[in-house]
C-alpha cells in the first residue's frame, strides 16, 4: 500500500474477502477404516446409493489409477483425471463425467482444479487432505445450489489426530458413522430391484414378454417363475460373496484435549464442583478428569480425545449464555 501512494497516485483498491470454510448444506462423515479395506468400504458406499455421482479424491496419481481400475474392473461406470494425461485425455473424461456416461471420478487435487459439475451426489476423501482449505475445497464440490451433498473421509487409525485438527481448524462438524454391513447393502439393492419392477408393471408392458410369461404360467407356479426371473437377472448382483468383510480398526484417540471453563473462582467454581457437573452432564469418570485449574474468571480442564469431544458436543448445541460454558482452549501461541 505504501509503494502503491508514493509510486501509483490515484488507483483503485480491490479486497477479496476470505469464503466462508464450511458448506452448509453438506453431510459430513467419517469412517474409520484400515487402508487395506478402504476400497472395499468405497464399493459398499456407492452400493448402497440410489443414484451415486461424485467425486473420489486421492493423494498420488498411482492411487487413482488403482483406484479407477479396480472399479472399472468390478463393473462400475469409472474412470480416472490426473495430470499424467494429456489436455484431450482430460477433456474427453471430464464431458463424460458432466453427460453421466461415468459416474464415479477418481481424481487428484490438482488434476480436479477448475473442474465445475453440478448436482454431485458425493464427494468422498479417499486419501485424507493435506490442510484444512484443501478440505474446504474438495467438499465444496457437492452441496450447491441450494441442494443437499454429502462428504465422506476415510481415516486410518493414525490418522485421528489429523482429522481432530482439520475439524478444529474448518470450524465443521464431521460426524462419525458406522461403515454400512454387507447385509445392509444387499437390502439396499433389494429394495431398489422391487421399485424398479413395480415401475414396470405399472407402465407399458410389451405383448412379447406377456406371451411368454402366459406360456410358463402354464407349466409353473407364479411364485417360482418369479423367484427364477429374479436369480436369473440379480444373482449375482445380490451374492454376499462379491464382498469381503471389513474389520474393525482401534483408532489411536490417545493424547488430551484441555478445554477452557468460562466460569471462576468469583462464580464459586471449584474442582469438586466442576467434575460433579461434568459427570452429571455426560456420565464422563471421575479419574479421566484431569488438570484441574481454577482461577478468578475462568478455569482448565483435561480429558482424554473421546471424552472431551463428547462434553464439547452438548455444548456445541447451545449458544453462549448465563451459567456454565466449556470450549476447545486456544493453543499458546510460542515466542520466537
Amino acid at each position: 500500500m505504501r509503494i502503491a501512494e508514493k509510486y501509483m497516485g490515484e488507483y483503485d483498491l480491490f479486497e477479496v474477502q476470505k469464503g466462508q470454510l464450511t458448506v452448509s448444506l453438506t453431510d459430513q462423515i467419517y469412517f474409520e477404516v484400515s487402508h487395506a479395506d478402504k476400497f472395499e468400504a468405497l464399493c459398499r458406499i456407492i452400493d448402497m446409493e440410489e443414484e451415486f455421482y461424485g467425486l473420489i479424491f486421492c493423494r498420488t496419481k498411482a492411487d487413482v489409477d488403482a483406484v479407477a481400475n479396480h472399479l472399472m474392473e468390478r463393473g462400475y461406470d469409472a474412470d480416472g483425471l490426473h495430470g499424467d494425461l494429456s489436455q484431450s485425455q482430460r477433456e474427453k473424461i471430464l464431458n463424460k463425467f458432466k453427460k453421466r456416461m461415468i459416474t464415479v471420478l477418481v481424481a487428484t487435487d490438482v488434476a480436479a482444479r477448475g473442474i465445475d459439475v453440478h448436482d454431485l451426489t458425493h464427494v468422498i476423501n479417499y486419501a485424507l487432505p493435506q490442510d484444512p482449505e484443501s478440505y474446504v475445497h474438495r467438499i465444496g464440490r457437492t452441496g450447491r445450489a441450494g441442494k443437499e451433498g454429502t462428504a465422506i473421509t476415510f481415516i486410518t487409525p493414525e490418522e485421528y489426530r489429523k482429522l481432530q485438527y482439520i475439524k478444529k481448524s474448518a470450524k465443521t462438524d464431521i460426524r462419525k458413522a458406522r461403515l454400512p454391513k454387507v447385509k445392509d447393502v444387499i437390502n439396499a439393492k433389494k429394495l431398489r430391484i422391487k421399485a424398479d419392477l413395480a415401475d414396470i408393471v405399472e407402465s407399458h408392458l410389451e405383448e412379447e414378454y406377456l406371451e411368454m410369461s402366459r406360456e410358463l404360467l402354464q407349466g409353473y407356479p407364479p411364485e417360482q417363475i418369479v423367484s427364477a426371473l429374479l436369480q436369473y437377472s440379480f444373482q449375482e448382483e445380490l451374492d454376499e460373496s462379491s464382498y469381503t468383510e471389513i474389520e474393525d480398526v482401534i483408532v489411536d484417540t490417545k493424547g488430551t484435549t484441555r478445554l477452557f471453563v468460562a466460569q471462576g473462582k468469583k462464580e464459586g467454581l471449584t474442582p469438586v464442583k466442576l467434575i460433579s457437573f461434568i459427570q452429571n452432564k455426560c456420565g464422563i469418570k471421575k479419574e479421566k478428569i484431569k488438570q484441574i485449574q481454577i482461577l478468578d474468571k475462568f478455569s482448565f480442564v483435561t480429558l482424554p480425545f473421546n471424552e472431551a469431544e463428547v462434553l464439547l458436543s452438548h455444548f456445541r448445541k447451545r449458544k453462549k449464555g448465563n451459567g456454565l460454558f466449556i470450549s476447545e482452549a486456544k493453543q499458546r501461541k510460542k515466542k520466537a
